[in-house]
């Protein structure tokens, strides 16, 4: 859609849609890919390589937008910087309010790290962008090898192809078989908190396990399975084992439904085990498993998943609910459904490079953010590397992992020296904000204590608490929505006023809140918006909806002046009359522009 004329947007895809909403800093839904190269990264020459390699892929070159039914991703001008890595991994590329780009490139001595917001793109789309990264950098890197330049797509790939949406396209109405789900086991314990992922990576060799899965006749992730599903049972009490483990083991869609799509497109099964019966063998782990990947791994079963999915999506119902309720009850799911599963495990799968390409590569890997834990794996040549990350301090699990992989003839190693030293995010602010809540609470508490010892047949310790409330409101949405001052501008013009109109109610109500508060604030809020936009540069579709919000805002004077809610009439005319001034030239000189924002706002 980036490739059309005058069309600059797109919609989110069916399982991106999740993402947004439930994204936080405890679960950014940000992964990595990386690739280990022999050599040490030049910065330099990685900036160039990433230049060339968005040309190819210019999808990735959009932000986030939030419409009014569902969140959009829109094309930037904003040009990726690779950087050499400092902070922890996996952190917050999702910014709410901030316009950045979904991905990031960072290097540290001789990896390569590819990370992005999983909205984008999913694994797939992950690891065909930086093969292709990897590629230019070597080429680049190595001139007087003379590299071939080979293309990892079809050449008749066009844009179209590769921001095709594979969920609509196959969605079909089909009635769904899943019952009612049982509750699986869940892991609990200390927390590591924010930025301080536990990411812990063992390198296999794959044809060793390979054999060992063959020996049990079942494939490599049917084996890994069983033995991830054996190494949370050996953390539970005898107490806890009355709860089936369950994985959820994402599904690349594009294997049963042929799609280029560089955007999401996977889908799910649940493996699991009970593990009931105290002298259990790992064959029986293994054939149950085996079975169960057998029945759900079809392309009817996985389409039925598909379109259930798209069934809630397609609802005429649910569609017309404003995105602040859609996002209410996606976090409402993602909690339910957390309980549907102990742990999560992601093959992504076998990565091939070119035979020439091979002589500079150790090894690619690939890691997620998680509350939970979860087992990423991908190979290279015989290079396995199995990434657990855990959002729990304890590390048991993993280690009982690589323990029963020995007990198997299946020797591990540890990788060591893969990030820089750790430091603790910083907010900016954040301190400032946290005191001047401390002192708004104090002072409300010092005026009720003063009033009551000395004072207590007054009550002018409430105004003293109301005034407070209303300084720290002020304050927070301005902390809170700092990364958009246009959005910030609009929430404070509705904030202001309803604060003076609830503080006018109960003061006996003298009619100021509406006669002078509400067309002033209006008139200062507009003024405040141009200058903005004129200050920070800003693009059409960057204040054309809040111009359009403070426009019909600042009509409400008039309403009020009509049904005689307010009396002063030159404000109210003032304002009512500028506010239509600003609608109407919006439409007579940006009337294009403007459609087209409220398209894109109230697309559904």
């Amino acid at each position: 859609m980036f490739g059309t004329k005058g069309s600059h947007w797109r919609k989110l895809d069916n399982a991106a849609k999740i993402f947004p909403a439930t994204s936080n800093k405890k679960d950014t839904r940000v992964f990595r890919f990386y690739c280990e190269l022999k050599e040490p990264v030049d910065g330099s020459i990685l900036q160039s390589a990433l230049d060339k390699t968005i040309d190819k892929y210019p999808v990735f070159l959009s932000v986030m937008r939030k419409g009014f039914f569902w969140y959009y991703l829109e094309k930037s001008d904003l040009k990726p910087k690779v950087k050499e890595e400092v902070d922890p991994p996996c952190l917050n590329l999702y910014i709410r309010d901030r316009k950045t780009l979904l991905f990031q490139v960072v290097y540290y001595k001789n990896r390569i790290n590819f990370e992005v917001f999983h909205a984008l793109t999913d694994g797939t789309g992950a690891i065909q962008f930086l093969k292709e990264l990897v590629k230019n950098y070597l080429i680049l890197r190595y001139r007087d090898a003379a590299l071939p330049d080979i293309s990892f797509t079809e050449k008749d790939m066009t844009l179209q192809d590769q921001e095709s949406d594979g969920f609509s396209k196959y969605y079909s109405k089909t009635e769904s078989r899943q019952g009612k789900k049982a509750s699986s086991f869940q892991i609990s314990g200390p927390r590591t908190g924010y930025g301080s992922l536990n990411i812990t990576e063992g390198l296999v060799s794959c044809q060793a396990l390979l054999k060992k899965a063959k020996e049990y006749g079942v494939s490599m992730t049917v084996f890994l399975t069983a033995v991830f599903l054996c190494a949370i049972h050996e953390e539970r009490s005898r107490r806890q084992r009355r709860k089936p483990v369950i994985l959820m083991v994402p599904v690349n869609l594009r294997k049963y439904f042929p799609s280029s799509s560089m955007l999401n497109f996977f889908g799910w099964i649940e493996p699991g085990y009970l593990f009931a019966e105290e002298d259990f063998s790992f064959t029986d782990v293994v054939q149950s498993v085996s079975a169960y990947f057998h029945e759900e791994l079809t392309k009817e079963r996985l389409g039925q998943r598909m379109s259930s999915l798209m069934g809630l999506e397609q609802n005429p119902i649910l569609r017309i609910f404003p995105l602040e309720l859609k996002n209410l009850g996606m976090q409402l799911g993602a909690q339910l459904a957390k309980k549907d599963v102990s742990a999560v495990f992601s093959n992504l799968g076998v990565v091939s490079m070119p035979k020439e390409y091979v002589p500079y590569i150790s090894r690619f890997g690939v890691f997620t953010s998680t509350p939970k834990i979860e087992l990423s794996m991908c190979s290279f040549e015989d290079d396995l590397v199995l990434s657990f990350a855990s959002g729990f301090q304890n590390q048991n699990i993993e280690r009982n992992f690589f323990r029963i992989l020995k007990s198997f003839g299946v020797e591990s190693s540890i990788l060591e020296d893969r990030f820089p030293v750790k430091k603790a995010p910083e907010y900016k602010g954040l301190r400032f904000f946290q005191w001047f809540s401390f002192c708004c609470i104090a002072a409300a508490c010092a005026a009720v204590m003063v009033n009551i010892i000395f004072t207590p047949t007054l009550r002018w310790s409430a105004y003293v608490i109301g005034g407070s409330l209303s300084m720290w409101l002020a304050l927070a949405l301005g902390f809170f929505k700092r990364h958009n001052l246009l959005k910030n501008a609009i929430w404070q013009m509705l904030l202001i006023p309803a604060v003076c109109v609830l503080w006018d109610l109960f003061t006996g109500w003298y009619g100021w809140s509406v006669d002078y508060v509400l067309p002033a604030v209006c008139l200062l809020i507009q003024l405040s918006m141009l200058i903005i936009t004129k200050v920070q540069k800003l693009k059409v579709q960057d204040y054309m909806i809040y111009y359009i919000l403070a426009g019909l805002f600042g009509l409400l004077p008039a309403v009020l002046l009509i049904t005689g809610a307010a009396h002063v009439m030159y404000l109210c005319v003032l304002c009512s009359g500028i506010s239509f001034l600003l609608l109407t030239g919006l439409l007579i000189f940006k009337g294009k522009e403007m459609f087209s924002e409220l398209y894109k706002k109230l697309h559904f």
